[in-house]
């Protein structure tokens, strides 16, 4: 199962608890509550639902005593958390041949690929890997995981992007995890707006 789908079996597990919620307030008399004191008492089903979610993130090991509501919930709760784990385990990965073997890598984990003549050097801790491969390939690769091109010779991860700091000349200094730092030029600072789905502040954006 792809983390795509991980993710579409978590909104559908999410949105199961939701209507199981609505049916339990629809199960309410409305002549439980009369008069004006209606909009200061909450129904039963409110008080389950609360106690529910704050029960849910305690996960508590004898779960005989609580509610049919405040149990489902927590059996949702689990599933999404397994989920989750499934989903980690298969991001995205790449696999290539080095020394007679061929080796997978979760991209996650790449902080930056660099060019070395006729090849490119993957930046991962704790040993960098040289491919046979053009950088321009590894761009147009890469690119839908989330790297970006920096420098005609440098390809970074935008997970992995600590700083940018604006040079005088137009460029930018950039750092990622580990302290390494490459020079943005002008002909892809543009690149960096991919860098935050948010940028905030009176400051010149990138660009």
């Amino acid at each position: 199962m792809s983390a795509h789908e991980m993710q579409d079996q978590k909104a559908i597990a999410s949105e199961r608890f939701v209507q199981q919620a609505v049916r339990g307030n629809a199960d309410l008399s409305p002549g439980a509550v009369r008069g004006n004191t209606a909009s200061t008492i909450k129904s039963s089903q409110d008080f389950a639902l609360e106690s529910a979610a704050r029960n849910a993130f305690c996960e508590p090991a004898d779960i005989s005593s609580l509610s049919v509501t405040q149990v489902d919930a927590i059996k949702l709760l689990r599933i999404l958390r397994q989920l989750e784990v499934i989903a980690r385990r298969q991001a995205p990965r790449i696999a290539f041949k080095a020394k007679g073997r061929i080796l997978f890598l979760d991209l996650a984990e790449i902080v930056a690929v660099q060019a070395e003549g006729n090849y490119v050097s993957l930046l991962h801790r704790p040993n960098p890997y040289l491919l046979r491969e053009s950088l321009s390939s590894m761009a147009a690769r890469l690119k839908p995981y989330g790297f970006i091109r920096i420098h005609r010779s440098v390809v970074v991860n935008i997970s992995a992007v600590e700083e940018i700091q604006p040079l005088a000349t137009g460029e930018y200094r950039l750092r990622v995890k580990g302290g390494t730092e490459y020079l943005v030029t002008r002909t892809y600072k543009d690149n960096l707006r991919d860098l935050a789905q948010l940028w905030v502040g009176s400051e010149r954006l990138p660009g």
